[in-house]
């Protein structure tokens, strides 16, 4: 990949030079050099005599849960007399929750850090430095969250004007396209076509020069381009593409995402700004994602992306700095063509193309409205690479030209927002240090937090509380912080490698597409992403052991000192049973479960008139309802008894009418059976009309307002759920296949 880079080595010299200097200091430390020794000596003094506010209060001695309970009960209210975070709750909430967090920060830097020794000393430092960038990170997120305001009162009144074409501008559809299977293009062309808006057109932009592919656009009547070379990737086949098209708006997708039928009148109203050049919408899947598919938490977890769409993107847009994070996005043309096009030199090109233009004095806008859908990654190795290449290609913001940190014409709070997100990445590598810090304590004898168990009580318990109560709450129930704690372990290791690689050698990997359209028969355990995982699990299983068996032994003896040491190793084994929960829910994650249909299948209720022919040549009608149904067949529940009587245990062909849609379809019964006195079938459909397809399609994918949001579970059914799914793991108690929630057996 040909890039253009600024001051190339800056980032990485800075980060090379922190590791080289701390290791200095920790080595300088450790041979006993006298001025080292001294101040740290000095800082040990300090820590043993802190100020009196950072120590629990002697008089509130039998009272130190109070204060935890009151700001328990406090924030619980607010939470329950505003259900969403209003602007007054969240204000109110978030100045609370600073307000704890600093003088959280106070407590432990003046009176928890363990300077006794180099060893104690620089595990209690890098755990507390780590702590501080958490925190930092998180107080960044809360502070632009202050900002938030509620458009949704907007979109109707713009939707008004493409309604009654007050503005009506012309509007090019995008399409690019490597190597994704024809039937997943097919569906997303189809789509496009389905959209209820007159001046469009739709391009295929095909990045393999595939004959097959050329021959589904002249079949569906859609424009199709393709070029001699692959540069640049996506950015590349789209940049292509712009010179030969002359819509003045642009609106992409991705190969495997489908727009609802109002998408257009729904985003191009914000377009009578002059000043806006894009408008982004929510990614949304209508397949199930594999953390939720695996754990057999189908329909209880949200998709891992809610958090970023539901509540991040709105802060982002609050600050002017919203992230082009993909497809189903619109953009003017006039703006994007005065940057050059899309940002070639980074392999994530939408987010780079965004500040470029935001750069230019061009605004970007968010709309939280689901109004598209396509295929999450499959199987959890794909969803690793996602994230991975998400991760590298974010990073390489440090070393191009379109640093959201330097470029000119971004605001202070657009460059504060832009870095939360490149320090998001960042998190992983603390992640992996509180994984490992509970070994410290039993193979290590390492105690890094020197603190007693009324100053925990009084400091800590207040802030982890209030954390907690509202965690969910501040993200619109997007995601419980237990789960969020589990999905960051999945892929902590390599995503840590992942983010020391792109500071060190950022351009060393090219841009890989995420498979799409794949199946599996089995379950597939993905021992590459698991070793780290399976290694930390058995080294903190003993270190538990071991932490409570020292607990047990210092328990037994009465002195200072083994009472300071008591109270590290009872720290010690509590964080290394929430750590080996954790990675067992992490680990379960990691065994993918068979996905038998290439297919998705959905629930939707539809009245249906099915024809039957009897062997005597008679035309038997039955009535019912659909109960599932997909692009290659349909599960419908009876109304009537009678029917096994002609099945006989064979297949037998049917015509099945679907009234609300006049969709006509004809099949195979392949399969019978009884619920609760209703006849079950499962029809597999022939071959159709592109007429009826389209008419399928648009049921099943492109009806405005089906996306709806799921919220996740609390924080105390979260909790369950995790005992749940260790306790009955479902490659044990659920081998049963199932084609997207439906039992092979019953279909």
């Amino acid at each position: 990949m040909k890039v253009q880079t600024i001051k190339p080595h800056l980032a990485t010299l800075i980060l090379i030079g922190i590791i080289l200097l701390g290791g200095l200091i920790v080595f300088f430390w450790a041979i006993g050099l006298g001025v080292i020794t001294d101040i740290f000596a000095y800082l040990n003094l300090l820590q043993e005599n802190p100020p009196v506010w950072v120590e629990a209060p002697v008089v509130m001695s039998r009272f130190l849960l109070l204060p935890s309970i009151i700001i328990f009960g406090l924030v619980f209210i607010i939470t329950k007399i505003s259900p969403e975070p209003k602007v007054w709750s969240r204000f109110i909430v978030i100045a609370i929750l600073l307000i704890l967090t600093v003088r959280y920060v106070q407590w432990r830097s003046l009176a928890t850090l363990n300077l006794d020794n180099p060893i104690d000393g620089t595990f209690s430092i890098a755990l507390f430095l780590l702590e501080i960038f958490v925190l930092f990170n998180s107080s960044l997120k809360l502070f632009l969250m202050v900002k938030v305001k509620d458009n949704r009162w907007k979109r109707n009144e713009l939707a008004a004007a493409i309604i009654e074409k007050k503005f009506n501008p012309t509007v090019d559809i995008f399409i690019p396209t490597y190597d994704e299977p024809e039937f997943i293009l097919r569906r997303t062309v189809i789509g496009c076509q389905t959209i209820d808006y007159e001046a469009k057109t739709v391009y295929l932009l095909d990045d393999t020069n595939r004959a097959n592919v050329a021959n589904l656009a002249d079949e569906l009547g859609c424009k199709y381009i393709t070029r001699s070379n692959n540069t640049h990737a996506k950015a590349g086949n789209i940049n292509h593409a712009l010179p030969l098209t002359k819509g003045e708006f642009i609106a992409l997708f991705d190969a495997d995402f489908i727009p609802t039928s109002n998408f257009l009148e729904r985003t191009l109203g914000f377009f009578q700004d002059r000043k806006l050049a894009l408008l982004q919408t929510p990614q949304n899947f209508y397949n199930i994602d594999p953390i939720a598919r695996n754990l057999g938490l189908e329909d209880v977890l949200t998709p891992e992306e809610e958090v970023f769409y539901r509540q991040l993107q709105p802060i982002k847009d609050a600050a002017g700095s919203v992230v082009c994070a993909g497809p189903s996005f619109v953009v003017r043309r006039e703006a994007l063509e005065s940057i050059g096009g899309f940002v070639t030199d980074s392999l994530s090109e939408d987010y780079f193309t965004g500040i470029r233009l935001s750069s230019k004095g061009y605004r970007l806008a968010y709309i939280d409205e689901k109004l598209s859908a396509g295929l999450a990654a499959e199987n959890i190795a794909d969803h690793a690479k996602q994230r991975l290449r998400w991760a590298r290609g974010t990073l390489q913001a440090f070393f191009i030209n379109s640093n959201p940190l330097t470029i000119s014409g971004l605001s202070f709070i657009q460059r504060l927002a832009h870095l939360e997100g490149l320090l998001h990445w960042f998190g992983s590598i603390a992640s992996v240090f509180f994984l490992l810090m509970p070994l410290g304590y039993a193979f290590l004898q390492i105690i890094p937090i020197r603190a007693t168990t009324d100053e925990f009580l009084f400091f800590f318990l207040p802030y982890y509380i209030t954390r907690i109560t509202v965690f969910s709450w501040l993200n619109y129930r997007s995601r419980s912080a237990i789960l969020s704690n589990i999905y960051g372990l999945v892929l902590a290791f390599p995503q840590a490698i992942t983010v020391i690689q792109a500071m060190l050698n950022p351009f060393s990997q090219g841009f890989d597409v995420t498979p799409k359209g794949v199946k599996s028969d089995r379950f597939l355990f993905n021992w590459k992403l698991a070793f780290p995982l399976l290694i930390l699990f058995i080294f903190t299983a003993i270190s538990l052991w071991s932490n409570i068996y020292a607990c047990i032994i210092a328990a037994m003896h009465e002195s200072p000192a083994i009472d300071q040491k008591k109270l590290g190793l009872n720290l010690g084994w509590i964080w290394s049973t929430y750590n080996l929960l954790s990675l067992g829910g992490a680990l379960l994650i990691l065994l993918d479960v068979p996905k038998l249909s290439l297919h998705e299948w959905f629930n939707l209720r539809r009245t249906i008139k099915l024809e039957i022919k009897t062997i005597d040549g008679e035309i038997k009608t039955y009535w019912g309802i659909t109960t599932r149904i997909s692009e290659v067949g349909a599960e419908i529940s009876l109304t009537q008894l009678g029917i096994d009587k002609l099945i006989q245990g064979e297949t037998i062909s049917a015509n099945l009418f679907i009234l609300e849609e006049d969709i006509n379809l004809s099949g195979q019964i392949t399969k019978t059976n009884i619920v609760e006195e209703f006849y079950i079938l499962h029809i597999d459909f022939d071959t159709i009309s592109l007429e009826q397809e389209r008419k399928l399609i648009a049921l099943l994918f492109c009806r405005p307002g089906q996306w709806k949001r799921k919220n996740s579970p609390g924080e105390l059914y979260s909790v369950w759920l995790m005992f749940k799914i260790l306790l009955r793991p479902k490659v044990i108690f659920d081998r049963q296949p199932k084609i997207n929630g439906i039992d092979v057996a019953q279909t």
